[in-house]
């Protein structure tokens, strides 16, 4: 079953969101790029930091979401956003000088073995950086699965698409393998969220979307009563307000070549 994003949902928490992004671009040592694509743009609002950073480079944004490029459209003058498969734009787009993609490829599945084909639409010289997250044994994902897994759920929570990612270690010797220089590392973000029910916002934008949108009516509300319940217990209110500890994959590949 193909699931729907809420813009305005995962927009909630877009500071804790695009702080990645920011140190992520930050690693990129593209000086004049003449061309540039955000993989997984999303609502395309990390997107124009691409524009800001390279003034005179021609910027794309791509995401497979119609809701997501809606939401994109319009927001920046220099900056074009369309709806994509980024599997089929790896197979057909013409090279770029900087590809960037952020917390995009843990939905692909096999997404380790599209490396080769994300690199090859990158120019000699040029730049290949994403994030992911690392975070999936932690109860704001472990809470939603065994829920999931449990009666009267199951039967409409088979086969959804589920995220996964990879250790740093593991991007490194894959791109090195395939002669790049590589930066990896992770960093585990202690975000500190307010109001009622935090966990379980930020994970109905993103990592439960498909598990909430695959049930009927009635039974979503049952299972999002309990989820609730189970997050709040994992995630106990704090002086400081609601701890989510946040596990993320950096990777920064520089392609071999003329410097872009």
């Amino acid at each position: 079953m193909a699931h729907g994003w809420d813009p305005d949902r995962y927009l909630t928490y877009a500071d804790e969101r695009g702080r990645p992004f920011v140190e992520l671009l930050a690693r990129v040592g593209a000086q004049d790029p003449r061309a540039v694509v955000d993989l997984g743009c999303g609502p395309g609002n990390l997107t124009s930091l691409l524009a800001s950073r390279w003034p005179d480079a021609r910027v794309s944004g791509l995401d497979s979401s119609p809701e997501m490029v809606a939401r994109a459209r319009g927001s920046h003058e220099r900056i074009t956003f369309e709806v994509a498969d980024l599997r089929e734009w790896a197979a057909t787009a013409e090279p770029v000088d900087v590809l960037i993609s952020n917390a995009t490829l843990q939905w692909v599945p096999g997404h380790l073995e599209l490396l080769p084909a994300l690199l090859d639409r990158i120019r000699p010289g040029g730049w290949l950086a994403f994030q992911v997250p690392g975070n999936f044994d932690e109860p704001s994902h472990t809470a939603r699965r065994e829920l999931a897994e449990e009666a009267p759920y199951a039967e409409h929570t088979r086969d959804l698409a589920t995220p996964a990612s990879h250790d740093p270690q593991v991007y490194l010797d894959a791109l090195a393998g395939l002669g790049c220089t590589v930066d990896a590392w992770e960093t585990t973000y202690l975000h500190v969220l307010t109001g009622e029910d935090p966990v379980f916002t930020w994970v109905s934008g993103t990592g439960a979307r498909p598990t909430l949108q695959a049930l009927p009516d009635g039974l979503r509300e049952e299972f999002e009563a309990e989820l609730r319940a189970r997050l709040r217990a994992a995630y106990p209110r704090t002086p400081a307000g609601v701890v989510l500890p946040f596990r993320r994959i950096f990777v920064v590949a520089h392609r071999s070549g003329v410097t872009a």
